[in-house]
């Protein structure tokens, strides 16, 4: 075998640095520098070097430990038995399986004619490996992976995890100790990070950060107010225990005892069954409730395994099998913006093509400038995108260090003040996360969502006119304004797909029929951001007509009930683009018409000027039917709670609206509480 040269030589030294590096801020610091992908590579290519030329191996190599030092602030533990990696399957595809399964048969000397050999196939969770020691039935200790031989004492944070049982159920034996994974479910992590961002705090880059963070803290506390979960799967020391015959007896033994143990795990027949769990678990992975980055199959019998033992440092009974990577390195190009059907404006990441999460992209979300901002994610910067599964792609985050100058910030408003579809004014609200194009009635970007909102049972009332005859029409650029419905004719509605005469002339009816309408409805109808029903009829009663609403500013706007300064910022935004006022004038060419000086409607019955706000799904009625209940007895129903809210009536998987009523000292009821309400008043 020819020795190395200097270059290779060279190239196994920086490798073995950078890798270092990379483990020192992924397990150390809680702080990764690259995607997982991205490590993978740089070690695979190392190991490849050092079985080359085996005289380049170091006893520091990254590829002879399993990763990571203790933390100095924690006490260090000796793992009584080795906390070993297994092998990871590089074949991505469900071919590793088969490959994986044959050299076990292999190994065991099993040739055709043999049966095939029983496994236990697990799912790989994406968090922090931890060793719970339990003695009697007791917890005394636990300590994460570190290097594999010694790791880091932090019983006191996994003592706040609420999965991980303190005492053992049954008869447990004198010394048990569980091995398994803590990591965060994705709701979880969204609500903390949701947390963070409110409390002005650093939010975090994904679940498993989060989770290996929150254990690695000195003050239990900090742990204790993350949601941290647990999952078991195999075992350390044992003593006085008569173990199951195989890994699968183990799981539901330790599940016996009380032990969380997840239920996507299965015993299956060769490769077969290998490559059936595969697929299925790739088709459930994102709907999972957390993360995970691939499977892990082990030989069934406890027996075989010792027989098959390891190499180097590794089981030969057991394999990591993972899927494309879900994470990659690349260069952000630059920032556009796409605007969605109702104005949101969302600016886009232009990206150097990289292979991620099984296809080709190059194009990543950045969801708002909030989200830009808080990454720091800037033009020219290497970035870390992620998908997951049918996902649409998003920049997870900048890797900083890589940063070559003084990049610039990005600001999306000094970018493009107006709408790269249309030309109106891009604005956002002072509260708001997302900015908007005020093009509502004009843009062609909004142009089917605003059909459909004009058309609507509470605002136009054009029966027939729904989700897929507005999308004809709209494709085949018939209608662009709501002032070409206006102009349709029974032959160009006739040539449509499933639209025959009849159809044709009932539409048209329901078209005619429409001119007439009220003040309130018109103005709902022009679909004005933050103006539902109940406000679009109070600004009808206030102003009398709609050129004095549309002449009103912000100030005049705020004496309405229920008009705050968002609301009115937002009326005033849509009337002052000309594209907006134009579109009034030509439906009222059109021949649409409403009274004018409207009088105002003097609420009657026990609930008279009491302002409702719904939220929630309630038991025995629909949010439609509370509303009308609640404005037949003279009470109103708005859309956010406020200091004038009297009553939240809040049903299942009430959200922020409900917290929001809690805070500012709301009365609160339920369905039955509305009915007693409802009950006085009659």
């Amino acid at each position: 075998m020819m020795p190395a040269d200097h270059s290779t030589i060279e190239r196994a030294a920086w490798l073995r640095a950078e890798l270092a590096r990379h483990d020192h801020a992924y397990y150390v610091l809680d702080a990764p520098t690259v995607p997982d992908a991205e490590y993978d590579r740089l070690f695979r290519e190392l190991e490849a070097i050092e079985s080359t030329h085996p005289e380049l191996r170091r006893a520091d190599s990254p590829t002879a430990r399993v990763g990571g030092k203790p933390l100095a602030q924690f006490a260090p533990v000796r793992h009584r038995i080795p906390m070993l990696s297994i092998r990871t399957e590089t074949d991505t595809e469900s071919s590793g399986a088969q490959a994986f399964d044959a050299r076990v048969r292999r190994e065991l000397g099993l040739d055709e004619t043999d049966p095939p050999v029983e496994y236990v196939a697990e799912l790989k969770f994406d968090g922090l490996a931890i060793n719970l020691r339990y003695e009697h039935g007791a917890l005394v200790q636990a300590a994460t992976r570190g290097d594999g031989e010694t790791g880091e004492d932090v019983s006191g944070s996994v003592r706040t995890v609420r999965a991980i049982p303190l005492r053992l159920l049954g008869s447990p034996p004198p010394v048990l100790e569980v091995r398994g994974e803590i990591y965060m479910r994705r709701d979880d992590f969204d609500a903390l990070n949701a947390r963070q961002l409110a409390a002005g705090d650093k939010v975090f880059v994904n679940p498993r950060n989060a989770a290996a963070g929150a254990i690695r803290q000195l003050d239990p506390n900090i742990a204790a107010r993350r949601p941290l979960s647990f999952f078991a799967y195999g075992l350390g020391e044992t003593e006085g225990w008569s173990l199951p015959a195989t890994h699968f007896g183990v799981l539901d033994a330790l599940t016996d005892f009380g032990v969380p143990v997840c239920k996507h795990r299965e015993v299956a027949l060769g490769a077969d069954g290998l490559m059936a769990f595969h697929g299925r678990i790739a088709e459930l992975r994102d709907a999972l409730p957390f993360d995970i980055d691939g499977v892990v199959y082990k030989v069934n019998s406890l027996a075989l395994q010792r027989q098959l033992g390891f190499v180097t440092r590794e089981p030969r009974w057991a394999v990591a099998h993972k899927y494309p990577a879900q994470e990659a390195l690349t260069l952000l190009r630059d920032i556009e913006v796409q605007v969605g059907r109702t104005g949101a404006i969302t600016p886009v990441g232009r990206l150097e093509p990289v292979f991620v999460g099984g296809v080709t992209v190059t194009n990543a979300t950045l969801h708002n400038q909030d989200e830009i901002d808080r990454k720091d994610v800037r033009i020219g910067d290497w970035v870390i995108v992620r998908r997951a599964g049918d996902v649409i792609p998003e920049i997870v985050g900048p890797v900083v260090e890589r940063r070559t100058g003084d990049l610039p910030r990005f600001n999306l408003l000094e970018r493009f003040p107006t709408c790269p579809v249309c030309g109106s004014h891009v604005v956002r609200g002072a509260d708001e996360a997302v900015a908007r194009c005020t093009g509502g009635l004009y843009c062609p970007a909004q142009r089917k969502q605003a059909l459909l909102h004009f058309a609507g049972r509470r605002a136009m009332d054009i029966e027939g006119l729904g989700d897929k005859l507005v999308d004809q029409l709209v494709d085949a650029a018939i209608v662009k304004t709501p002032v070409d419905i206006y102009r349709l004719g029974i032959l160009a509605l006739a040539n449509l797909e499933r639209m025959g005469d009849k159809s044709a002339q009932n539409l048209l009816a329901a078209i005619d029929k429409s001119r007439n309408t009220t003040l309130g409805r018109f103005i709902f109808a022009l679909g004005i951001r933050n103006v539902g029903e109940a406000t679009a009829r109070d600004l009808a009663r206030h102003f009398g007509s709609l050129d004095a609403l549309s002449e009103a500013d912000e100030t005049r706007l705020q004496q309405v009930p229920d008009v705050g300064p968002i609301v009115a910022r937002c009326i005033v935004e849509f009337f002052a683009e000309a594209h907006n006022r134009e579109i009034i004038e030509q439906l009222r060419a059109a021949g649409v018409r409403w009274e004018e000086g409207e009088p105002a409607v003097m609420p009657a019955g026990a609930l008279a000027g009491k302002v409702f706000v719904l939220t929630g799904t309630l038991p025995g009625m629909s949010r439609d039917e509370a509303k009308v209940r609640i404005e037949a007895q003279g009470g109103k129903v708005v859309g956010s709670v406020s200091k004038k809210t009297d009553y939240v009536v809040a049903g299942a998987e009430a959200g922020s609206k409900l917290v929001k009523a809690q805070e500012l000292g709301v009365d609160i009821v339920d369905e039955q509480g509305l009915l007693t309400l409802l009950a006085q008043s009659t």
